[in-house]
């Protein structure tokens, strides 16, 4: 089964709401889902996004492939993540 890490929409209408799941690449984007990764919400301001870095790193090393839209938020989600982990080593 190829796995892929993508976006799910969810919300109203122009009201949208992602999850960030682990999906089977040959089903529907709205399809049945594996797992719950994390969630994105664009519309507001800081755009909040919060994924489960360790289950997505399980999914990475059975095979799964991050699309590119989840690529550059987990990239944003540890830049995120860092400032705050720095600081608490700092104190």
């Amino acid at each position: 089964m190829a796995v892929s890490i993508r976006l799910h929409r969810a919300g109203s209408n122009k009201k949208p709401f992602f999850r960030v799941v682990a999906a089977d690449s040959r089903r529907a984007t709205s399809g049945k889902i594996l797992e719950v990764l994390g969630w994105y919400d664009p519309k507001k301001k800081t755009d909040d996004v919060s994924i489960n870095l360790a289950r997505l790193e399980y999914w990475q090393n059975v095979g799964a492939r991050m699309s590119d839209t989840v690529r550059s938020l987990v990239r944003r989600f540890r830049a995120q993540q860092a400032p705050a982990s720095q600081s608490t080593t700092n104190a």
